[in-house]
């Protein structure tokens, strides 16, 4: 059962400080209620007599999420709907790549020089660009990062930028699909796509080992983290998008 936290301050302490007040309402951002130091009041509400603990502290954070998954898992439809549902700033590391090249930034001309000599832009290009979208929206509900971080050095890089700010990783979910019905799903959409990569199925199963072999570690160091949480991501979009938010709601 969830508590409207602010109308019940409001229906049964109409002399509680309007300071208090206002940190409660917020509720569009996650909120962690510390039994630290509380007040105690007896009330009579309607017909009910009860006790109330109101806890004067409020903790405030924000929802960092790493949405993680092979290709084909759907990791970009479900994203999508998680943004919409949680209102949190979708982070792809392709899309910052686009903006920072297209807004002609430092970091933007360093990523050029190497894509135009059809080399991989470096780590440190592509993590100074999620810093600085993370930095430009702090006072947001958090962020959901779809393909990145990729390595284990990329995700001591991500800690360590959110611990600039005092946030952290709250889980890593990690959509889990066999092979055999992942490589149905690419080459079917590789019908309308066009993606060369989503057409052969040798080309296919050589990314599932590259993606294996790349995040198997990084998903050791999120278990030492308590933050993996794998989850089933065969079914319908709902039924997936469901198995992710159970997950969530459960942090």
């Amino acid at each position: 059962m969830q508590i409207n936290i602010p109308l019940l301050l409001e229906l049964c302490f109409p002399q509680v400080p309007y300071a208090l007040l206002s940190l409660a309402k917020p509720m569009k951002k996650h909120v962690k209620i510390v039994l630290k130091h509380f007040i105690l009041w007896d009330c009579k509400f309607l017909f009910y007599q009860f006790t109330v603990y109101l806890c004067t502290e409020f903790i405030f954070y924000m929802l960092n999420i790493i949405l993680f998954g092979p290709p084909g898992a759907g990791k970009g439809t479900q994203a999508e709907l998680l943004v919409e549902k949680y209102n949190l700033l979708h982070l792809s590391t392709g899309d910052l790549l686009r903006a920072e090249r297209k807004a002609g930034t430092e970091l933007g001309k360093k990523a050029d020089e190497f894509i135009s000599k059809g080399n991989l832009v470096p780590d440190e290009v592509v993590i100074g660009m999620v810093r600085n979208k993370i930095s430009e929206n702090l006072e947001g509900n958090g962020f959901i990062f779809d393909g990145f971080p990729r390595t284990t050095a990329q995700g001591e890089a991500l800690d360590k930028i959110l611990g600039e700010f005092d946030l952290k990783i709250s889980a890593l979910l990690a959509l889990k699909v066999n092979e055999d019905e992942l490589t149905t799903r690419l080459l079917e959409r590789g019908k309308t796509s066009g993606r060369a990569d989503d057409q052969d199925e040798q080309t296919i199963r050589n990314r599932f080992k590259v993606y294996n072999e790349e995040t198997s570690p990084l998903i050791a160091f999120y278990e030492a983290k308590n933050c993996y949480q794998p989850v089933d991501g065969v079914g319908s979009i709902g039924e997936i998008f469901s198995n992710l938010t159970q997950n969530i709601d459960s942090i």
